[in-house]
């Protein structure tokens, strides 16, 4: 063979290469939400899980599959008496938690969002899942995903912060903490919302976070300080977003729902699905820089 046939085979061969590389980079990332509870149970699931489908839509650089589980689903309810059989919702939680997040289901993704999860859900191996995550995956968390796993400290660790209590709901001006980061995308110095549930937090680990947003006086009765809303953190190999917002539908949803007192406008909404998209695209390095403390 000629120098230049050969030369054209070695181009064609990298061309395939390259080409290869590049479809295998583009292939979207498989995430699962998680929206199951065992204790309160925000109305705001069913719009959680819609815009995180959206969202993935849009930007395809994701799927979303779901471990879910709606109590009040007929399914779930006493003929007779037509109230929730709790025992049939735990069973159903276990069951397809089971299914989703088994040692060898978790395999199958490359990041996991808590939306608004609630209670000691039971993971069928929970050492299993901080190893997964460890080895360079990606966890999201919104909202109640704080008030999640209270009893469990290698948890709370992981993510960094723990629910403690919420007041009334409050209007409030995030402060713009790392305008660098894909979460807070043309939020610009502050983001004011109107009405949201502000969480308190305990067992913040500040020193192991890089801040998002945060407020600079309580929520409620404006004592000056700083309130972490939002954080980012590394864990292990893997990358760690959580945002406390997310507690109302119209927060979630630009769309407003029906029968529905919208008391945030949808420009608001717009920027949380901003935010949250800039989080999981961070987590699962596709945006953004290594956490920085």
């Amino acid at each position: 063979m000629n120098t230049p046939m050969k030369s054209n085979l070695v181009k064609g061969l990298l061309g395939l290469l390259v080409a290869g590389i590049t479809a295998t980079a583009a292939e979207p990332k498989k995430v699962l939400v998680v929206t199951t509870t065992l204790e309160f149970r925000h109305s705001s699931i069913p719009t959680a899980e819609k815009i995180l489908a959206k969202l993935a839509d849009k930007t395809q650089v994701f799927t979303v599959d779901y471990a879910r589980v709606e109590p009040n689903d007929p399914e779930f309810q006493d003929p007779i008496t037509k109230k929730t059989d709790k025992k049939k919702v735990d069973a159903a939680i276990a069951k397809v938690l089971a299914e989703k997040m088994s040692p060898e289901a978790l395999k199958n993704y490359d990041a996991i969002i808590f939306a608004n999860t609630t209670g000691n859900l039971p993971l069928p191996d929970k050492e299993a899942f901080l190893a997964w995550l460890k080895s360079g995956k990606a966890f999201i968390g919104m909202h109640s995903c704080t008030d999640t796993f209270h009893g469990w400290p290698a948890y709370i660790e992981m993510l960094g912060g723990e629910f403690q209590t919420h007041h009334a709901q409050a209007g409030v001006e995030c402060m713009n903490m790392d305008a660098a980061h894909p979460a807070n995308a043309k939020l610009g110095k502050s983001w004011v919302i109107n009405q949201e549930e502000i969480y308190l937090m305990k067992n913040y680990a500040k020193d192991q976070c890089r801040e998002v947003l945060t407020l600079d006086k309580h929520p409620n009765d404006k004592t000056p300080g700083s309130y972490p809303i939002s954080w980012c953190k590394s864990y292990g190999a893997g990358r760690v977003f959580y945002t406390s917002l997310g507690h109302r539908e119209d927060i979630w949803d630009d769309e407003t729902p029906a029968n529905y007192q919208r008391l945030n406008p949808v420009e608001v909404s717009r920027a949380y699905q901003r935010h949250i998209l800039g989080g999981i695209k961070w987590a699962m390095g596709l945006e953004g820089d290594q956490v920085k403390p």
